[in-house]
């Protein structure tokens, strides 16, 4: 589903839900009104293929996917499957050796398109961090330009594999990723009221000869209503990141509820401990569909940091 998620500095928003036929969402309190119908997402998805057709010779049509020998694609109507699926994978993405990413070149299995939220500071609302310069770097943790704050919270590195589904999982070389999210407060940079000059935890990275993306950040808060998740997009090419008109796929991670429990409990997270209990992958808006495809695997620890990482076909 792709319900706007809406976070504010002190009281998050409740959201209107929406059928699973990828409808911009909108929270009840956001300005900005995206709901323009299947029509026009149709025609956006279209759009979006064109593009990565002519950036990737002869791929055919394109799928945001989730590559992994040990991935399972489960049914909404299944909640039992999808959350027995999804801790299986958490296990086996903790014992995993850090870095490790489950792939297969025999097996893509399609990633569901997600909404960008109403805070993706790409242009499509009017905020275009894409267009500064200094937005593309590796470490997002600091704010660019005029200010240089750096936010707080337990570190993370982050790896997005980028590869080709329709080309045999080969790694998309060239490409693009632009990831955010929020802070430790729940905040989102450039938007909320208390952070709306800064514009850390946004970056883009291109992707290299094994297709790979890698960013340091921090763990995002849990603000209430949406399960903890981090927002990316895909660009054919680093020159194509400069507005949301480029991009050829938009999705969400699904962070695995142990890992948020264990770094909840530090200080400075709080809040995201009260909010955190009241959600759940079933009632969350965006991945109460199946979050199996969108949950990444995640190893480290909260002294020395904690990895996430997943393989995505575009």
């Amino acid at each position: 589903m792709n319900p706007y998620d809406h976070p504010d500095d002190h009281d998050h928003d409740h959201y209107h839900y929406h059928d699973h036929d990828h409808d911009h969402d909108r929270g009840l309190a956001d300005d900005h009104d995206h709901d323009r119908g299947l029509a026009f997402d149709l025609s956006t998805m279209l759009e979006r293929r064109n593009i990565l057709k002519m950036f990737v010779g002869g791929a055919g049509l394109v799928a945001l996917a989730a590559c992994g020998s040990d991935a399972v694609t489960t049914s909404a109507s299944d909640p039992a499957a999808t959350a027995q699926t999804s801790a299986a994978q958490t296990s086996a993405a903790q014992t995993s050796p850090a870095g490790t990413v489950a792939t297969s070149a025999e097996s893509c299995t399609v990633i569901p398109e997600e909404t960008a939220g109403p805070f993706p500071g790409d242009g499509s609302n009017g905020i275009n961090v894409l267009s500064k310069s200094g937005v593309v770097r590796s470490d997002i943790r600091s704010s660019f330009g005029s200010s240089t704050t750096v936010a707080q919270g337990v570190p993370v590195t982050i790896d997005l594999t980028i590869v080709d589904s329709a080309n045999g999982c080969a790694p998309l070389v060239g490409g693009a990723v632009y990831i955010w999210h929020c802070d430790r407060e729940g905040r989102y940079s450039m938007y909320s009221e208390t952070v709306k000059g800064e514009n850390y935890l946004r970056g883009v990275q291109p992707t290299d000869a094994s297709g790979l993306a890698s960013f340091t950040s921090v763990f995002p808060a849990c603000y209430d209503g949406r399960w903890p998740h981090m927002h990316f997009e895909i660009y054919p090419s680093l020159a194509a990141a400069s507005d949301a008109n480029g991009k050829v796929a938009t999705s969400q991670l699904a962070l695995p509820q142990d890992v948020c429990e264990t770094v909840y409990a530090t200080s400075g997270y709080e809040t995201s401990v009260g909010n955190l209990a009241r959600v759940s992958l079933g009632t969350d808006m965006v991945f109460n569909d199946g979050a199996t495809l969108e949950t990444p695997m995640v190893s480290g620890n909260v002294t020395d940091g904690f990895k996430i990482s997943m393989t995505v076909a575009v």
